[in-house]
């Protein structure tokens, strides 16, 4: 595959170690002078380390040499990266391939390359950064291995390379250290990244959430401003800073000092809240960067994009992390902290739960029915318009402040999902994440000409990121709730199954309908377990599941019941479904309060719906501090337990593999789409041959077929095909055709030459102006029809799509997808998710399909999306699947011209 060289690529700005925004791009010519201050200002002894000796000429000719291509040479054979902090460089990192000592190290394929750092910007990771895109652009160029030699007491360099989290080897000769480093993307080089990108994500936020300094500019002077409705939540929530405000016009606004600029402050602040009018905003935010501000929140809305774009570059150019635009403000609730910035009604109430949103008015929502429930929050983001802090950079916060137990998310947009997917993938493992799946409608589904992009809805492709991440995705703010309030209070459930104890048997039908329409089941009692229910319960009690305690169930034996049943081993989760009573208020009992007796003694979950309560869900308390959520409606709590029960499955499953695909033909297949782009620039749909091809490169079993441009040709590949059955099926084909059955392009069961002659020339006739030919297949075996396919997403990438296919495939969309790469989990999963699935594994007596063969088929589609950024949808319609084999009948594919995309490399948006 050809190499990209760095003059085609723009700029980016990533994040260091301690949080400082640096640009990272290509060296130019008007970098010579800067490269060589760089050089001259590192010690002696640094210098050495660097060039293997002291002489200055040496940092001359390495600084004419690295500014002399402009970035890189022909191909990519030569790249050199400048990071740049404040107009300043401060490291660079350069390659070169082929320029090595040893045969091995001279080949195409590997590069020697070399690093140096400003002496005052060591331990920032400069370097570690500097090699991560270095590597990015070095594997586009099809570069494999990086060599570099060092001077063995270079323990600095030494160990940049070691911790890089790339498969490294060393040899020592004599004073020196030669390094090789593979290039190869495994799952240890993307957990170091990750954990690189956390510790800067989290250093990085800091000004933002724990500053130690805030000024609200445009804090006005009248009731109705949402500058001074911030500045009086920052003063009135205690926050125990440093706090200012700016207003030309006033001296004093809140009882908080007013400055007339930003300028004019006595302390640069840590963070700066604007809310100025739209126009000026560009011009605030730059003031504040020159200033020394490191963050920014802007509540202001109605930017346009000359006046977002302008605002964005100001936070690049001067290093400020940006909430906003058009927010309502962010929180942090910590005792040392007490920050309020935002102009809700009421101030957010101390708690454990993080929230980052994007709607301002669901933010109120989820704060107001936090502090109901008592849960409280964490720390509080209204992300806005998120140009900028998103809620992949909340996610690694609450992992590592120590203090947010469960994390809420709503989220409109993801500006990088695939980063936010392994995230939330690692975070999801520690603490519970919920979201509420906003924008299900089928006005969000795009229009497509093929099945697999037709399947690929917005909705779809939601799910598929949170199923594989671990996050709950609820339909409402008030199912989210409802979940919380469970995940939060109880233990998860092992699994779904869901004792329910009721003292009115009509509820308890409805509760044990709402368990079952949930996914959830209610197993049958053993008759130990039945003797001794009875044994608690009063006379006229039914132990069956649900168990029916009688009216006259009295506060002990409803305890009793409770705890034999959480404890018995029988069930996942206990529902008790309580209504008001005439016995229970004569007696003076109260029958939800057993249920807060030392609940921290059961090791399931015990939830509880009482009829008779006003509130959707609330939390009862118990005096050592733990609680029981109760709901006013078994819908509700049947909907929760299902969520906790299906979020502690994903937990209790191992972190999945991708498994390796031994006999893909990668080079082949870019070979393949390069040919084929070379001669279509702007892309389309591949002929038959050149579509057979590029899946056989991956192993992908499909019938075998020929092309047939005349009758004659048609008849001959009849004969040699025919097969067991005797029968072909011939399908015309032209450019474009995408649905062949609709248009009745295809002719299926031909027995001999005259059907066969008669068939071609019957089509012909019909597509005279546009058929080019034909493919002749065998008729194959019958099987289950099944449908299996890639989209490339222009936001989430590659998905793997997979489901009932056939003719009717768009009419049933009995379709489930996944992000590829594929895990070993994720197969099994998105085979097993679409109704037709019982089919696969033997309904009704009838044997298993070829599973292992399914299994692979989709793994082979998932490498296939991965290797190909280019390959815009694939369709195999169908994929019958046998028990003795799977093979693909009828395969498309559609190539755009696209470059690669690393989502996993560091850069801010």
């Amino acid at each position: 595959m050809s190499g990209r060289t760095w003059q085609d690529t723009r700029e980016v700005h990533a994040l260091l170690s301690d949080g400082t925004t640096a640009r990272i791009r290509p060296v130019t010519h008007a970098d010579r002078d800067q490269v060589l201050r760089l050089y001259a200002g590192m010690s002696d002894e640094n210098l050495r380390l660097r060039f293997f000796g002291v002489s200055r000429r040496s940092a001359e000719q390495a600084a004419d040499r690295v500014c002399a291509t402009d970035g890189g040479g022909g191909a990519g054979r030569q790249q050199a990266l400048v990071a740049v902090v404040a107009d300043r460089i401060v490291g660079i990192a350069e390659y070169e391939a082929g320029t090595g000592s040893t045969p091995a190290t001279k080949a195409p394929d590997s590069a020697e390359v070399a690093l140096a750092v400003a002496d005052d910007w060591h331990h920032k990771g400069v370097a570690t950064l500097l090699l991560e895109h270095l590597v990015n652009a070095a594997r586009t160029a099809g570069i494999r291995t990086f060599t570099a030699d060092a001077l063995s007491e270079n323990h600095e360099v030494l160990k940049v390379f070691a911790d890089l989290g790339l498969r490294t080897s060393r040899r020592f000769d004599g004073p020196e250290v030669h390094c090789t480093v593979h290039l190869e993307e495994a799952e240890p080089y993307l957990t170091a990244v990750d954990e690189r990108g956390r510790t800067a994500a989290v250093a990085s936020l800091l000004p933002l959430l724990k500053p130690r300094s805030v000024a609200v500019v445009g804090a006005g002077r009248s009731p109705g401003s949402v500058g001074r409705a911030v500045l009086k939540h920052l003063k009135n929530g205690g926050f125990p800073h440093t706090l200012h405000a700016v207003n030309p016009h006033a001296d004093c606004i809140a009882g908080v000092s007013c400055y007339r600029s930003v300028a004019a402050l006595p302390s640069v602040p840590d963070l700066a809240v604007l809310a100025v009018p739209a126009p000026e905003v560009p011009r605030v935010a730059d003031e504040c960067g020159r200033a020394g501000a490191r963050a920014l929140v802007v509540v202001t809305a109605g930017l346009d994009a000359g006046q977002g774009a302008a605002l964005l570059a100001a936070c690049r150019r001067y290093g400020m992390r940006l909430v906003g635009p058009n927010c309502l403000g962010i929180a942090n609730t910590a005792e040392d902290v007490r920050l309020d910035a935002t102009f809700a009604a009421r101030r957010p109430a101390p708690g454990t739960a993080g929230v980052a949103v994007q709607s301002g008015g669901v933010g109120i929502a989820l704060l107001d029915r936090l502090a109901a429930l008592g849960i409280g929050a964490s720390s509080f983001a209204s992300l806005g318009d998120k140009y900028d802090v998103s809620g992949n950079d909340l996610l690694q916060w609450w992992e590592s402040d120590g203090v947010t137990d469960l994390a809420l998310l709503h989220l409109e947009s993801f500006g990088n999902p695939r980063a936010f997917s392994r995230t939330a993938r690692r975070v999801a493992r520690k603490i519970p994440v919920l979201t509420v799946d906003a924008g299900r409608s089928d006005a969000g589904r795009r229009a497509a000409a093929s099945h697999t992009a037709a399947a690929a809805t917005p909705t779809m492709t939601r799910q598929a990121l949170f199923t594989q991440a671990g996050i709950i995705a609820t339909r409402s703010v008030g199912e989210l709730i409802d979940t919380a309030a469970l995940v939060h209070s109880q233990p998860l459930p092992t699994g779904t199954s869901v004792a329910v104890v009721t003292n009115a048997g009509g509820m308890g039908v409805l509760a044990a309908d709402a368990c079952t329409e949930a996914g959830l089941t209610l197993p049958f009692f053993g008759p130990e377990l039945v003797r001794d229910l009875l044994g608690d319960l009063p006379a006229g009690a039914g132990a069956t599941n649900p168990v029916d305690v009688t009216p006259a169930v009295s506060e002990s034996q409803l305890r009793a019941c409770v705890d034999r049943l959480a404890g018995c081993g029988t069930v996942d989760a206990v529902l008790v479904v309580l209504v008001p009573t005439a016995l229970a208020a004569a007696t003076g009992d109260d029958l939800a309060r057993p249920l807060t007796w030392a609940p921290g003694l059961h090791s399931r979950p015990v939830a509880a719906v009482l009829i008779d309560q006003h509130s959707p869900v609330r939390l009862l308390r118990t005096g050592d501090g733990a609680a029981v959520p109760a709901y006013g409606d078994a819908r509700q709590a049947a909907g929760a337990l299902a969520h906790a029960a299906r979020h502690a499955r994903w937990r209790a499953q191992p972190m999945g593999t991708v498994p390796e695909v031994a006999d893909a033909d990668t080079e082949g297949a870019r070979a393949v789409v390069d040919a084929f782009l070379t001669e279509h620039p702007d892309g389309g749909w591949l002929d038959p041959a050149p579509c057979a091809e590029l899946f056989g490169r991956y192993g992908i079993p499909q019938v075998p077929w020929a092309w047939a441009e005349n009758e004659e040709l048609a008849v001959a590949a009849a004969e040699k095909l025919a097969g067991p059955r005797g029968r072909v099926a011939l399908k015309a084909h032209w450019p474009g055709l995408l649905h062949k059955s609709e248009v009745g392009a295809v002719r299926l069961d031909l027995e001999g030459a005259d059907q066969v002659r008669a068939a071609y020339r019957g089509l012909s006739r019909r597509f005279s102006q546009i058929m080019t030919g034909a493919v002749v297949q065998p008729m194959a075996e019958r099987g289950i029809e099944l449908f299996a396919g890639i989209v490339q997403d222009d936001i989430f990438g590659p998905l793997v799509l997979f489901g009932l296919g056939g003719t009717a495939t768009d009419v049933l969309a009995d379709h489930a997808a996944r992000l590829a790469p594929l895990t070993d989990h994720d197969v099994h999963d998105l085979i097993t998710s679409p109704r037709c699935a019982p089919l696969l594994f033997g309904l009704r007596g009838g044997g298993p399909v070829d599973l292992e063969g399914l299994e692979q088929l989709l793994l082979r589609l998932s490498r296939m999306a991965c290797d190909l950024p280019q390959l815009a949808e694939a369709d195999l319609n169908p994929v019958v699947a046998r028990p003795d084999g799977v093979t693909a009948l009828d395969v498309r594919v559609r190539l755009v011209p696209r470059r690669p995309h690393d989502p996993y490399l560091r850069r801010l948006r």
